[in-house]
């Protein structure tokens, strides 16, 4: 069936308006062609309108372009997966030594070596901006020993970025330029805000979901030093799609030439974890970089990305030969990624996604008793208790994140017997947010919530 750009358009222009968000950029590989649509304005001040090449915030969807340029290297046989970061790093250590052996290349990618997702620090513009990141990492506390359980880690991605320097002679950015995007075709894909003053750029739009947000007061981005893990790259969709298109071809160029190993395209998406919070990215397995889903036997892979106001959301569909790539800056636009693509998906690739997470209408009965407590990562305290009869949750930013937000209050509903859903203020004022308990291998409790394993303290 022939891509119908005409009502394609007329879908995503009354998702856009209706959930409220300010501009998106839409690009679909279909029938072995990418389709590019547009909609909604860059910034709401100005009015100017979103076209196919404006460049947008990425996020996390870096991780995968981080990821590419790491098995670009293990495909040369400049660097062995399951080797320990300190033969590439000798300086390299986390917070507890005695993990430091543990911490390899595959770990880092596949999101079980432990380190900790949220330390943000500003490090300056200089080329030694990572370097300095990962040696100031080294004092922050691991979220749970390597090779124990996923925990969605920043940091180990901004260490392959750093690996990635050492073994190539160049900055992360400069790596990235020349290594992938310039063989690659993504001739829209940069990382400097100089480099971004030459493309059309989206603002951030900032309120919450159900309201018309506001542009903020300047164009928002984390500092350098967070490239690797998903702080600067700007995109367009039609680029994503073309990243994903690579990976499809087995690390086919444009022109034909083999970059990256079929091999190694396939064992970038082969389940390396399996996760148990299978809700905050509909997915309970990671690869090497890519986040797995499985569609009701229908296997595909993909990554969101969300940086301050923007966010971006990349699936692929490899049995169908089609991948999607949606770029928003504000507003309600998971709901607008979550109508549009099951539609999209639906139509083009035969695939049924799950429905946004949320309890029954009748909730199973869970006594909360074995999960109450105190629980703790880099940054975050997480307690549960029972209030009034009912089972609340409270997340604190401490530390080096304190002050980043408000304390959330919430209520937590039961789903199943393990997994709640919290709603209630801030954060969880719109949508249900997946809380789930588990325990590591040791058989340390520990609760999930965005991905990230927060073991109990007390």
């Amino acid at each position: 069936m022939a891509f119908g750009t005409a009502r394609w358009q007329r879908r995503l222009d009354t998702l856009r308006a209706a959930h409220h968000v300010p501009g998106a950029s839409l690009a679909v590989l279909a029938d072995g062609e990418v389709h590019t649509l547009a909609t909604g304005v860059l910034h709401r001040g100005t009015g100017v309108p979103v076209t196919p090449d404006a460049v947008f915030q990425v996020g996390s969807i870096t991780k995968l372009h981080t990821a590419t340029l790491v098995m670009r290297l293990v495909d040369s046989g400049d660097l062995d997966l399951d080797a320990p970061v300190t033969d590439v790093l000798p300086d390299f250590s986390a917070a507890d030594p005695e993990a430091t052996p543990g911490i390899t290349i595959r770990r880092l990618l596949s999101h079980t070596s432990g380190l900790t997702c949220d330390f943000t620090l500003d490090t300056g513009r200089g080329d030694d901006c990572l370097a300095r990141y990962v040696d100031a990492a080294r004092g922050v506390a691991l979220d749970c020993p390597p090779g124990t359980a996923i925990s969605y880690s920043s940091v180990g991605y901004n260490v392959l970025g750093r690996v990635v320097e050492v073994l190539t002679g160049q900055t992360w950015d400069e790596a990235l330029r020349t290594r992938l995007c310039e063989p690659f075709g993504l001739t829209s894909t940069v990382t400097l805000p100089e480099d971004v003053l030459r493309f059309p750029a989206a603002m951030s739009h900032l309120g919450e979901p159900g309201a018309d947000p506001e542009p903020a007061a300047r164009w928002n981005a984390l500092p350098r030093s967070a490239g690797p893990y998903g702080g600067v790259l700007c995109s367009t969709a039609a680029d994503l799609v073309r990243l994903a298109r690579m990976h499809l071809d087995g690390g086919a160029a444009p022109d034909g030439t083999r970059l990256l190993s079929a091999d190694a395209t396939a064992l970038m998406r082969t389940r390396q974890t399996d996760s148990p919070d299978k809700w905050t990215v509909e997915s309970d397995g990671w690869g090497l970089g890519w986040t797995l889903y499985d569609w009701n036997g229908t296997p595909g892979f993909g990554h969101d990305g969300a940086t301050i106001g923007q966010y971006g959301y990349l699936r692929v569909v490899p049995e169908a030969g089609v991948a999607v790539a949606l770029l928003t800056n504000g507003g309600g636009a998971r709901r607008l990624y979550a109508d549009l693509y099951r539609d999209l998906l639906s139509d083009l690739a035969g695939v049924e996604m799950p429905e946004p997470f949320a309890p029954a209408a009748t909730p199973p009965a869970v006594d909360i008793t074995p999960f109450t407590g105190t629980y703790r990562r880099e940054g975050v305290v997480i307690t549960v208790a029972e209030q009034a009869g009912r089972p609340r949750i409270r997340y604190d930013f401490v530390d080096g994140m304190a002050g980043l937000s408000p304390a959330i209050e919430a209520d937590l509903v039961p789903y199943s017997d393990t997994v709640f859903a919290a709603a209630g203020e801030g954060a969880f004022a719109e949508d249900w947010m997946p809380v789930v308990f588990s325990t590591l291998i040791d058989g340390t409790p520990c609760a999930y919530i965005g991905m990230r394993a927060a073991p109990k303290t007390a």
